[in-house]
């Protein structure tokens, strides 16, 4: 598969050690990759690099930067997946599952993960997204 003809994921977040074993698990499954250790970073990125995809930490420098990133990107790219990742639930024990449409709109992103996040798990929400944006664009 050439460069070109390989799906392109946006991987932002603010822990290196998550950065570098989903990058690497990422690219070993195909995907071209470029990572961003924040929202300043990622927009640096999108100067070059035109995702198909993207996945963002909720919580980085600021509480909601996951959020306004989300935001951001679904204005510029509106038909890109976007996955938030979230360790809060593990960090605080707080439930954080946006269920409602009304809720999920308020978040910004097409799906939620609560970290750790096992490749598999990441793997099939990918494949979902990705399957799921074909077939709305025909």
């Amino acid at each position: 598969m050439t460069t070109a003809d390989r799906i392109r994921v946006l991987l932002v977040d603010d822990d290196e050690d998550f950065l570098f074993q989903h990058r690497i698990q990422l690219e070993n499954a195909g995907f071209e990759v470029a990572t961003a250790p924040n929202p300043t970073g990622a927009q640096k990125v999108l100067d070059s690099f035109t995702p198909d995809l993207a996945i963002v930490d909720l919580m980085m420098e600021h509480h909601d930067d996951g959020f306004v990133l989300s935001h951001h990107l679904k204005r510029r790219f509106p038909q890109m997946p976007v996955i938030m990742v979230t360790a809060v639930t593990s960090e605080t024990g707080l439930v954080f599952d946006p269920a409602s449409p009304e809720e999920r709109r308020w978040v910004g992103a097409d799906a939620l993960l609560a970290k750790p996040i096992r490749f598999e798990q990441l793997r099939r929400e990918i494949d979902r997204l990705l399957k799921s944006t074909a077939a709305s664009r025909g």
